[in-house]
């Protein structure tokens, strides 16, 4: 089973975001091991939001955990935002 570390990279590398594992509002150290890996191969529609990510693709694959998705500036961002906006914040960085 993988650390929590390489299923946010995977997460990465589907979704063109970061995201955060957290339990309890703590973040979750990314050396904790025993998570499934992140099943998704193709990423989310960019109209889908925040909190329809979480929904659809994450909570059911990571119960007893949250995530914060990440901007390129590392915050949290809110759960009406679109993933495409998400996305782009790291494409204006480049």
């Amino acid at each position: 089973m993988p650390k929590v570390k390489n299923v946010e990279k995977k997460i990465w590398d589907v979704e063109n975001f970061e995201v955060r594992f957290m339990m309890n509002g703590k973040d979750v150290k990314g050396h904790k091991e025993g998570l499934p890996q992140y099943k998704y191969q193709n990423a989310a529609k960019n109209n889908m939001t925040v909190e329809e990510w979480r929904k659809k693709r994450f909570d059911s694959s990571y119960p007893g955990y949250q995530v914060d998705v990440l901007d390129v500036d590392g915050v949290a961002a809110p759960g009406q935002k679109k993933l495409s906006t998400v996305r782009d914040s790291y494409i204006d960085e480049d």
